[in-house]
Protein backbone atom coordinates (compact mmCIF):
# COMPACT_ATOMS: atom_id res chain seq x y z
CA UNK A 1 0.00 0.00 0.00
CA UNK A 2 3.00 2.38 0.96
CA UNK A 3 4.33 1.85 -2.66
CA UNK A 4 1.38 2.27 -4.16
CA UNK A 5 0.50 5.59 -2.87
CA UNK A 6 4.52 6.58 -3.78
CA UNK A 7 3.78 5.78 -6.89
CA UNK A 8 0.26 7.81 -6.61
CA UNK A 9 1.85 11.11 -5.22
CA UNK A 10 4.96 10.16 -8.46
CA UNK A 11 1.89 10.41 -10.88
CA UNK A 12 0.58 13.43 -9.95
CA UNK A 13 3.46 15.45 -9.30
CA UNK A 14 4.87 14.41 -13.03
CA UNK A 15 1.31 15.14 -13.98
CA UNK A 16 1.81 19.13 -12.15
CA UNK A 17 5.15 19.43 -14.37
CA UNK A 18 4.13 18.31 -17.08
CA UNK A 19 1.46 20.53 -17.16
CA UNK A 20 3.36 23.38 -15.64
CA UNK A 21 5.77 22.95 -18.57
CA UNK A 22 3.19 22.86 -21.43
CA UNK A 23 1.70 26.46 -19.97
CA UNK A 24 5.18 27.63 -20.18
CA UNK A 25 5.53 26.45 -23.87
CA UNK A 26 2.49 26.92 -24.70
CA UNK A 27 2.87 30.46 -23.08
CA UNK A 28 5.96 31.51 -25.16
CA UNK A 29 4.81 29.94 -27.89
CA UNK A 30 1.81 32.34 -27.93
CA UNK A 31 4.35 35.68 -26.94
CA UNK A 32 6.78 34.71 -29.35
CA UNK A 33 4.07 34.46 -32.19
CA UNK A 34 2.67 38.10 -31.39
CA UNK A 35 6.35 39.23 -31.34
CA UNK A 36 6.34 37.99 -34.78
CA UNK A 37 2.95 39.10 -36.27
CA UNK A 38 2.66 41.46 -38.70
CA UNK A 39 1.37 45.06 -38.03
CA UNK A 40 -2.18 45.78 -38.03
CA UNK A 41 -3.29 48.32 -40.83
CA UNK A 42 -5.66 51.03 -40.20
CA UNK A 43 -6.46 53.45 -43.15
CA UNK A 44 -8.83 56.27 -41.49
CA UNK A 45 -10.37 58.22 -44.69
CA UNK A 46 -12.43 61.35 -43.96
CA UNK A 47 -14.74 62.55 -46.78
CA UNK A 48 -14.22 66.08 -48.32
CA UNK A 49 -12.16 67.50 -45.64
CA UNK A 50 -10.23 70.43 -46.91
CA UNK A 51 -6.57 71.20 -46.25
CA UNK A 52 -6.73 73.59 -43.96
CA UNK A 53 -9.59 72.32 -41.59
CA UNK A 54 -7.76 70.30 -39.44
CA UNK A 55 -5.56 72.16 -36.06
CA UNK A 56 -1.92 70.19 -37.04
CA UNK A 57 -3.00 71.93 -40.64
CA UNK A 58 -3.63 75.49 -39.35
CA UNK A 59 -6.84 75.99 -38.34
CA UNK A 60 -8.07 77.49 -34.99
CA UNK A 61 -11.33 77.53 -35.10
CA UNK A 62 -12.27 73.74 -34.73
CA UNK A 63 -9.96 72.04 -32.13
CA UNK A 64 -9.68 68.42 -33.75
CA UNK A 65 -7.25 67.06 -30.77
CA UNK A 66 -7.20 63.59 -31.77
CA UNK A 67 -6.63 63.97 -35.79
CA UNK A 68 -3.54 66.01 -34.53
CA UNK A 69 -2.06 63.82 -31.99
CA UNK A 70 -1.84 61.42 -35.33
CA UNK A 71 0.77 64.02 -36.15
CA UNK A 72 2.20 64.02 -32.86
CA UNK A 73 3.10 60.36 -32.98
CA UNK A 74 4.14 60.58 -36.16
CA UNK A 75 4.54 62.23 -39.53
CA UNK A 76 2.14 65.10 -41.29
CA UNK A 77 3.20 64.81 -45.17
CA UNK A 78 2.88 69.31 -46.09
CA UNK A 79 2.77 67.51 -49.67
CA UNK A 80 0.07 64.92 -49.36
CA UNK A 81 -1.83 64.47 -52.99
CA UNK A 82 -4.77 62.20 -54.13
CA UNK A 83 -4.97 60.78 -57.49
CA UNK A 84 -7.93 62.38 -58.16
CA UNK A 85 -10.14 65.62 -57.16
CA UNK A 86 -13.74 63.58 -56.70
CA UNK A 87 -14.45 60.73 -54.45
CA UNK A 88 -14.97 57.72 -56.22
CA UNK A 89 -11.64 57.70 -58.68
CA UNK A 90 -9.46 58.84 -55.25
CA UNK A 91 -10.89 55.73 -53.73
CA UNK A 92 -9.65 53.56 -56.49
CA UNK A 93 -6.42 54.57 -56.63
CA UNK A 94 -5.80 54.40 -52.93
CA UNK A 95 -7.03 50.60 -52.61
CA UNK A 96 -5.32 49.30 -56.22
CA UNK A 97 -1.98 51.26 -55.73
CA UNK A 98 -2.27 52.17 -59.26
CA UNK A 99 -3.12 55.60 -60.99
CA UNK A 100 -7.09 54.50 -61.43
CA UNK A 101 -6.52 55.79 -65.63
CA UNK A 102 -4.28 52.66 -66.12
CA UNK A 103 -7.04 50.97 -65.98
CA UNK A 104 -9.76 53.35 -67.17
CA UNK A 105 -11.56 54.49 -63.68
CA UNK A 106 -11.52 57.87 -64.25
CA UNK A 107 -14.83 59.49 -62.75
CA UNK A 108 -17.22 59.69 -60.00
CA UNK A 109 -20.88 57.87 -60.68
CA UNK A 110 -23.67 59.25 -58.42
CA UNK A 111 -26.97 58.69 -57.67
CA UNK A 112 -28.41 55.90 -60.37
CA UNK A 113 -24.94 56.05 -62.06
CA UNK A 114 -24.00 53.99 -59.00
CA UNK A 115 -25.99 51.19 -60.16
CA UNK A 116 -24.77 51.09 -63.58
CA UNK A 117 -23.08 47.49 -63.95
CA UNK A 118 -20.50 49.16 -65.57
CA UNK A 119 -19.76 51.77 -63.32
CA UNK A 120 -17.36 50.01 -60.72
CA UNK A 121 -13.47 49.30 -59.52
CA UNK A 122 -12.67 46.50 -62.47
CA UNK A 123 -12.44 43.54 -60.66
CA UNK A 124 -9.45 42.12 -62.67
CA UNK A 125 -7.80 44.91 -60.13
CA UNK A 126 -6.74 43.76 -56.91
CA UNK A 127 -7.70 45.55 -53.97
CA UNK A 128 -5.41 46.33 -50.68
CA UNK A 129 -7.72 43.82 -48.87
CA UNK A 130 -7.49 41.25 -51.73
CA UNK A 131 -3.71 40.84 -51.04
CA UNK A 132 -3.65 41.31 -46.98
CA UNK A 133 -6.22 38.64 -47.10
CA UNK A 134 -4.43 36.25 -49.04
CA UNK A 135 -1.19 36.46 -46.42
CA UNK A 136 -3.51 35.57 -43.44
CA UNK A 137 -5.16 39.26 -42.54
CA UNK A 138 -8.71 39.88 -41.33
CA UNK A 139 -9.73 42.75 -43.38
CA UNK A 140 -13.04 45.55 -43.01
CA UNK A 141 -14.33 47.83 -44.86
CA UNK A 142 -16.34 50.14 -42.30
CA UNK A 143 -18.20 53.34 -44.12
CA UNK A 144 -18.14 54.49 -47.83
CA UNK A 145 -17.12 52.23 -50.68
CA UNK A 146 -18.55 54.07 -54.00
CA UNK A 147 -16.49 51.83 -55.92
CA UNK A 148 -19.52 49.78 -57.89
CA UNK A 149 -23.24 49.36 -56.48
CA UNK A 150 -23.85 45.94 -58.25
CA UNK A 151 -23.24 42.95 -57.14
CA UNK A 152 -19.76 42.05 -58.36
CA UNK A 153 -18.19 45.14 -57.20
CA UNK A 154 -19.66 44.57 -53.43
CA UNK A 155 -16.76 44.66 -51.00
CA UNK A 156 -16.90 41.11 -50.17
CA UNK A 157 -16.39 40.23 -53.25
CA UNK A 158 -13.36 42.59 -53.23
CA UNK A 159 -11.23 41.43 -50.48
CA UNK A 160 -13.24 41.99 -47.38
CA UNK A 161 -14.12 39.54 -44.94
CA UNK A 162 -16.65 41.83 -43.10
CA UNK A 163 -18.71 45.33 -44.32
CA UNK A 164 -20.58 47.70 -42.94
CA UNK A 165 -21.70 50.64 -44.54
CA UNK A 166 -23.19 52.05 -47.92
CA UNK A 167 -22.37 51.72 -51.44
CA UNK A 168 -22.81 54.86 -52.87
CA UNK A 169 -21.29 58.22 -53.43
CA UNK A 170 -23.29 59.87 -49.72
CA UNK A 171 -26.02 58.78 -47.09
CA UNK A 172 -27.78 61.09 -44.37
CA UNK A 173 -26.15 60.62 -41.33
CA UNK A 174 -29.72 59.98 -39.27
CA UNK A 175 -32.60 58.89 -41.00
CA UNK A 176 -36.14 61.14 -41.21
CA UNK A 177 -37.56 62.56 -39.66
CA UNK A 178 -33.80 63.58 -38.54
CA UNK A 179 -33.91 64.06 -34.99
CA UNK A 180 -31.33 64.81 -32.65
CA UNK A 181 -29.35 66.95 -35.47
CA UNK A 182 -29.81 70.00 -37.18
CA UNK A 183 -30.16 69.79 -41.12
CA UNK A 184 -29.00 71.87 -44.09
CA UNK A 185 -30.38 71.09 -47.46
CA UNK A 186 -29.75 72.69 -50.53
CA UNK A 187 -32.72 73.60 -52.84
CA UNK A 188 -33.80 75.53 -56.18
CA UNK A 189 -36.38 77.82 -54.65
CA UNK A 190 -37.43 78.36 -50.82
CA UNK A 191 -40.91 78.08 -49.43
CA UNK A 192 -42.90 81.40 -51.17
CA UNK A 193 -40.58 80.52 -54.10
CA UNK A 194 -37.99 82.61 -52.66
CA UNK A 195 -33.98 82.54 -53.22
CA UNK A 196 -31.44 82.33 -50.17
CA UNK A 197 -32.09 80.30 -46.74
CA UNK A 198 -35.03 79.81 -44.84
CA UNK A 199 -34.85 78.46 -41.42
CA UNK A 200 -37.43 76.54 -39.52
CA UNK A 201 -39.26 77.61 -36.25
CA UNK A 202 -37.66 74.88 -34.61
CA UNK A 203 -34.23 76.20 -36.09
CA UNK A 204 -33.57 72.38 -36.81
CA UNK A 205 -33.52 72.53 -40.62
CA UNK A 206 -32.06 75.18 -42.91
CA UNK A 207 -32.99 74.97 -46.52
CA UNK A 208 -30.43 76.81 -48.61
CA UNK A 209 -30.54 78.23 -52.19
CA UNK A 210 -26.80 79.02 -52.63
CA UNK A 211 -25.86 76.07 -54.94
CA UNK A 212 -28.79 76.40 -57.07
CA UNK A 213 -30.04 72.72 -57.42
CA UNK A 214 -31.34 70.41 -55.12
CA UNK A 215 -29.75 68.34 -52.26
CA UNK A 216 -28.64 64.33 -54.19
CA UNK A 217 -30.91 61.49 -53.59
CA UNK A 218 -28.76 60.10 -51.52
CA UNK A 219 -30.00 57.22 -50.02
CA UNK A 220 -32.60 56.26 -52.77
CA UNK A 221 -31.80 52.60 -53.04
CA UNK A 222 -28.74 52.97 -50.75
CA UNK A 223 -29.28 50.91 -47.67
CA UNK A 224 -26.73 50.55 -45.14
CA UNK A 225 -25.70 47.26 -45.47
CA UNK A 226 -23.74 44.65 -42.88
CA UNK A 227 -22.22 41.83 -44.84
CA UNK A 228 -24.83 42.03 -47.55
CA UNK A 229 -27.93 42.40 -45.35
CA UNK A 230 -29.68 45.86 -45.26
CA UNK A 231 -29.94 46.97 -41.66
CA UNK A 232 -31.62 49.54 -39.92
CA UNK A 233 -29.70 52.00 -38.01
CA UNK A 234 -30.81 54.80 -35.79
CA UNK A 235 -27.90 56.33 -34.40
CA UNK A 236 -25.94 58.55 -35.77
CA UNK A 237 -23.64 57.38 -38.77
CA UNK A 238 -20.31 58.82 -37.63
CA UNK A 239 -20.74 57.49 -33.91
CA UNK A 240 -21.95 53.71 -35.94
CA UNK A 241 -19.10 53.64 -37.97
CA UNK A 242 -16.78 54.31 -35.00
CA UNK A 243 -18.76 51.83 -32.72
CA UNK A 244 -18.47 49.09 -35.72
CA UNK A 245 -14.70 49.98 -35.71
CA UNK A 246 -13.83 49.51 -32.49
CA UNK A 247 -15.46 46.12 -32.17
CA UNK A 248 -13.47 45.17 -35.20
CA UNK A 249 -10.37 45.82 -33.08
CA UNK A 250 -11.54 43.55 -30.18
CA UNK A 251 -12.52 40.85 -31.70
CA UNK A 252 -9.55 40.62 -34.02
CA UNK A 253 -6.74 41.76 -31.57
CA UNK A 254 -5.17 38.77 -31.89
CA UNK A 255 -4.30 38.34 -35.22
CA UNK A 256 -2.88 40.94 -37.99
CA UNK A 257 -6.16 42.54 -39.62
CA UNK A 258 -6.59 45.30 -42.22
CA UNK A 259 -9.35 48.33 -40.95
CA UNK A 260 -10.15 50.80 -43.97
CA UNK A 261 -12.51 52.89 -41.98
CA UNK A 262 -13.93 55.14 -44.86
CA UNK A 263 -16.18 57.55 -42.77
CA UNK A 264 -18.69 60.01 -44.80
CA UNK A 265 -18.15 62.78 -42.83
CA UNK A 266 -17.52 65.36 -43.98
CA UNK A 267 -19.38 65.04 -47.24
CA UNK A 268 -22.77 66.20 -47.68
CA UNK A 269 -25.83 66.41 -46.20
CA UNK A 270 -24.86 68.59 -43.76
CA UNK A 271 -26.16 67.32 -40.46
CA UNK A 272 -24.64 67.89 -37.24
CA UNK A 273 -25.63 66.45 -34.06
CA UNK A 274 -27.21 68.58 -30.79
CA UNK A 275 -23.97 68.11 -28.42
CA UNK A 276 -21.51 69.36 -30.81
CA UNK A 277 -24.00 72.18 -32.10
CA UNK A 278 -24.09 72.89 -29.13
CA UNK A 279 -20.33 72.97 -28.14
CA UNK A 280 -19.73 75.52 -31.32
CA UNK A 281 -22.98 77.61 -30.19
CA UNK A 282 -20.86 80.50 -30.57
CA UNK A 283 -20.36 80.10 -34.32
CA UNK A 284 -23.06 82.90 -35.62
CA UNK A 285 -23.37 81.11 -39.40
CA UNK A 286 -25.26 77.79 -38.89
CA UNK A 287 -23.79 76.57 -42.18
CA UNK A 288 -20.70 76.85 -40.99
CA UNK A 289 -21.66 75.53 -37.63
CA UNK A 290 -22.96 72.73 -38.81
CA UNK A 291 -19.92 71.55 -40.51
CA UNK A 292 -17.78 72.04 -37.69
CA UNK A 293 -20.07 70.14 -35.10
CA UNK A 294 -19.27 67.23 -38.31
CA UNK A 295 -15.66 67.73 -38.22
CA UNK A 296 -15.79 67.52 -34.31
CA UNK A 297 -17.57 64.58 -34.37
CA UNK A 298 -15.16 63.16 -36.76
CA UNK A 299 -12.33 64.03 -34.88
CA UNK A 300 -13.72 62.57 -31.30
CA UNK A 301 -14.30 59.46 -33.62
CA UNK A 302 -10.77 59.36 -34.77
CA UNK A 303 -9.84 59.38 -31.14
CA UNK A 304 -11.84 56.64 -29.89
CA UNK A 305 -10.24 54.64 -32.67
CA UNK A 306 -6.86 55.62 -31.49
CA UNK A 307 -8.02 54.46 -27.98
CA UNK A 308 -9.26 51.23 -28.65
CA UNK A 309 -5.90 50.33 -30.21
CA UNK A 310 -3.89 51.59 -27.45
CA UNK A 311 -6.58 49.90 -24.49
CA UNK A 312 -6.06 46.50 -26.85
CA UNK A 313 -2.06 47.15 -26.41
CA UNK A 314 -1.93 47.30 -30.36
CA UNK A 315 -1.29 50.98 -30.75
CA UNK A 316 2.81 49.80 -31.13
CA UNK A 317 1.64 47.26 -33.51
CA UNK A 318 -0.40 49.24 -35.73
CA UNK A 319 0.43 51.60 -38.72
CA UNK A 320 -2.35 54.05 -39.05
CA UNK A 321 -2.37 56.57 -41.88
CA UNK A 322 -5.21 59.63 -42.20
CA UNK A 323 -6.30 60.80 -45.25
CA UNK A 324 -8.75 63.14 -46.80
CA UNK A 325 -10.27 61.50 -50.13
CA UNK A 326 -10.29 64.93 -51.70
CA UNK A 327 -10.12 68.60 -51.60
CA UNK A 328 -13.23 70.45 -49.39
CA UNK A 329 -16.14 71.58 -51.80
CA UNK A 330 -16.00 75.13 -49.73
CA UNK A 331 -19.12 76.62 -51.41
CA UNK A 332 -21.56 73.41 -50.09
CA UNK A 333 -19.86 72.76 -47.61
CA UNK A 334 -17.24 76.04 -46.15
CA UNK A 335 -14.31 73.46 -46.22
CA UNK A 336 -11.28 75.15 -46.71
CA UNK A 337 -8.60 74.58 -48.46
CA UNK A 338 -6.60 77.14 -47.15
CA UNK A 339 -3.54 78.43 -48.09
CA UNK A 340 -4.55 76.72 -51.42
CA UNK A 341 -6.49 77.51 -55.15
CA UNK A 342 -9.99 75.09 -56.14
CA UNK A 343 -11.34 72.80 -54.55
CA UNK A 344 -13.41 69.35 -54.88
CA UNK A 345 -13.11 68.85 -58.57
CA UNK A 346 -10.52 70.94 -59.37
CA UNK A 347 -6.48 69.95 -59.99
CA UNK A 348 -5.31 72.95 -58.91
CA UNK A 349 -3.69 72.30 -55.35
CA UNK A 350 -6.86 72.77 -53.14
CA UNK A 351 -8.63 69.85 -55.22
CA UNK A 352 -5.85 67.21 -54.81
CA UNK A 353 -4.07 68.17 -51.73
CA UNK A 354 -5.06 66.82 -48.53
CA UNK A 355 -4.69 66.37 -45.12
CA UNK A 356 -2.35 63.43 -44.97
CA UNK A 357 -0.82 61.73 -41.92
CA UNK A 358 0.74 58.55 -40.14
CA UNK A 359 2.14 56.77 -37.42
CA UNK A 360 3.16 53.36 -36.24
CA UNK A 361 4.97 53.99 -33.10
CA UNK A 362 8.17 52.67 -32.34
CA UNK A 363 9.01 52.29 -35.92
CA UNK A 364 7.66 55.94 -37.60
CA UNK A 365 9.77 58.86 -35.44
CA UNK A 366 7.36 61.11 -33.59
CA UNK A 367 6.48 64.68 -34.10
CA UNK A 368 7.67 65.81 -37.74
CA UNK A 369 6.61 66.76 -40.91
CA UNK A 370 7.24 65.51 -44.05
CA UNK A 371 7.71 67.86 -47.07
CA UNK A 372 8.79 65.90 -50.02
CA UNK A 373 5.73 65.18 -52.56
CA UNK A 374 3.76 62.16 -51.54
CA UNK A 375 0.39 60.16 -52.95
CA UNK A 376 -2.14 58.23 -51.39
CA UNK A 377 -0.70 55.30 -53.65
CA UNK A 378 1.82 54.95 -51.87
CA UNK A 379 -0.03 53.32 -48.33
CA UNK A 380 -0.80 50.28 -50.61
CA UNK A 381 3.16 50.40 -50.96
CA UNK A 382 3.94 51.12 -47.53
CA UNK A 383 1.17 48.43 -46.36
CA UNK A 384 2.17 45.21 -48.20
CA UNK A 385 5.82 46.16 -47.07
CA UNK A 386 5.05 46.34 -43.93
CA UNK A 387 2.77 43.20 -43.81
CA UNK A 388 5.28 40.90 -45.36
CA UNK A 389 3.02 40.65 -48.44
CA UNK A 390 4.46 39.88 -51.79
CA UNK A 391 5.67 43.10 -53.63
CA UNK A 392 2.47 44.32 -56.28
CA UNK A 393 3.68 44.43 -59.93
CA UNK A 394 2.91 47.43 -61.68
CA UNK A 395 2.26 50.12 -58.39
CA UNK A 396 3.00 53.44 -59.13
CA UNK A 397 3.06 53.96 -55.10
CA UNK A 398 6.11 53.37 -53.34
CA UNK A 399 7.19 52.03 -49.62
CA UNK A 400 7.50 55.42 -47.42
CA UNK A 401 9.22 53.69 -44.08
CA UNK A 402 12.60 53.93 -45.63
CA UNK A 403 12.48 57.72 -45.93
CA UNK A 404 10.45 57.99 -43.01
CA UNK A 405 12.99 55.98 -41.34
CA UNK A 406 15.85 58.56 -43.19
CA UNK A 407 17.27 55.38 -44.88
CA UNK A 408 16.25 56.32 -47.66
CA UNK A 409 18.21 59.78 -49.39
CA UNK A 410 16.23 61.07 -52.25
CA UNK A 411 12.45 62.07 -52.55
CA UNK A 412 9.49 59.18 -52.91
CA UNK A 413 9.03 60.78 -56.09
CA UNK A 414 9.78 63.36 -58.63
CA UNK A 415 6.56 63.51 -60.49
CA UNK A 416 2.56 62.90 -60.25
CA UNK A 417 0.01 63.04 -62.74
CA UNK A 418 -3.44 63.65 -63.10
CA UNK A 419 -5.89 63.21 -66.21
CA UNK A 420 -10.19 63.28 -64.88
CA UNK A 421 -11.49 64.17 -68.72
CA UNK A 422 -10.61 67.01 -69.94
CA UNK A 423 -8.73 68.15 -66.99
CA UNK A 424 -5.00 67.13 -66.43
CA UNK A 425 -2.15 68.39 -64.35
CA UNK A 426 1.78 67.37 -63.17
CA UNK A 427 3.56 68.25 -61.16
CA UNK A 428 7.27 67.34 -61.41
CA UNK A 429 9.45 68.56 -58.64
CA UNK A 430 8.28 72.26 -57.96
CA UNK A 431 6.58 73.03 -61.13
CA UNK A 432 3.22 72.32 -61.65
CA UNK A 433 0.96 71.86 -64.73
CA UNK A 434 -2.93 72.24 -64.93
CA UNK A 435 -5.10 72.52 -67.49
CA UNK A 436 -8.94 73.04 -66.89
CA UNK A 437 -10.21 72.60 -69.89
CA UNK A 438 -13.84 72.98 -70.07
CA UNK A 439 -17.39 74.64 -71.19
CA UNK A 440 -16.53 77.84 -69.94
CA UNK A 441 -12.49 77.22 -70.16
CA UNK A 442 -9.75 77.61 -72.53
CA UNK A 443 -7.68 74.39 -73.37
CA UNK A 444 -4.74 75.94 -72.24
CA UNK A 445 -1.76 74.74 -70.12
CA UNK A 446 -0.49 76.96 -66.76
CA UNK A 447 2.68 76.86 -65.16
CA UNK A 448 2.82 77.71 -61.15
CA UNK A 449 6.02 77.42 -59.17
CA UNK A 450 4.64 76.19 -56.20
CA UNK A 451 7.98 76.61 -53.94
CA UNK A 452 7.63 80.18 -54.72
CA UNK A 453 4.00 80.22 -55.46
CA UNK A 454 1.65 77.89 -52.96
CA UNK A 455 -1.64 79.35 -54.23
CA UNK A 456 -1.45 79.34 -57.24
CA UNK A 457 -1.68 82.92 -57.96
CA UNK A 458 0.88 84.00 -61.01
CA UNK A 459 0.87 81.70 -64.10
CA UNK A 460 4.01 81.66 -65.82
CA UNK A 461 3.46 79.59 -68.57
CA UNK A 462 3.71 83.00 -70.90
CA UNK A 463 7.04 84.10 -69.68
CA UNK A 464 8.38 80.35 -70.17
CA UNK A 465 7.48 78.57 -72.49
CA UNK A 466 10.46 76.10 -72.78
CA UNK A 467 9.19 74.63 -68.80
CA UNK A 468 5.73 74.31 -70.22
CA UNK A 469 7.15 72.33 -73.23
CA UNK A 470 8.91 69.83 -70.99
CA UNK A 471 6.19 69.88 -68.67
CA UNK A 472 3.95 68.84 -71.27
CA UNK A 473 6.21 66.12 -72.59
CA UNK A 474 6.69 64.33 -69.49
CA UNK A 475 2.57 64.30 -68.71
CA UNK A 476 2.16 62.98 -72.51
CA UNK A 477 4.50 60.01 -71.57
CA UNK A 478 3.12 59.61 -68.78
CA UNK A 479 -0.51 59.79 -70.47
CA UNK A 480 0.49 57.01 -72.58
CA UNK A 481 0.78 54.66 -70.42
CA UNK A 482 -2.84 54.78 -69.43
CA UNK A 483 -5.88 53.93 -70.92
CA UNK A 484 -9.64 55.49 -72.29
CA UNK A 485 -12.05 55.67 -70.10
CA UNK A 486 -14.02 52.21 -69.41
CA UNK A 487 -17.35 54.16 -68.06
CA UNK A 488 -18.13 57.57 -68.43
CA UNK A 489 -21.47 59.31 -66.31
CA UNK A 490 -24.47 59.19 -68.22
CA UNK A 491 -25.77 62.88 -67.44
Amino acid sequence: MKTSRMINKFVAMYRKLTLAFVLCLSIGSAVGDERDLPPNIVILVADDLGYGECGCQGNPQIPTPHIDSIATRGVRFTNGYVTAPFCSASRAGLLTGKYQTRFGYEFNPIGADNEDPEAGLPVNQKTLADVLHDVGYATSLIGKWHLGGTARYQPQRRGFDEFFGFLHEGHYFVPPPYRGVTTMLRRKRLPGNKEGRWVSPQGDLVLTTHMGHDEPDYDANNPLFRSGQPVNEQTYLTDAFTREATDFIQRHKERPFFLYLAYNAVHSPLQGADPYMQKFAHIEDIHRRIFAAMLSNLDDSVGAVLDCLTDQHLERRTLVFFISDNGGPTRELTSSNAPLRGEKGSLYEGGIRVPFLCQWPGQIPAGRTFDHPVISLDMFATAIQAAGAPDGKGLDGVDLLPYLKSEAPDAPHRTLFWRTGNRTALRHENWKLVRSAGKNKADKWELYDLNADLSETTDLAGSDADKVAELQSIWSQMNDQMIAPIWTPQR
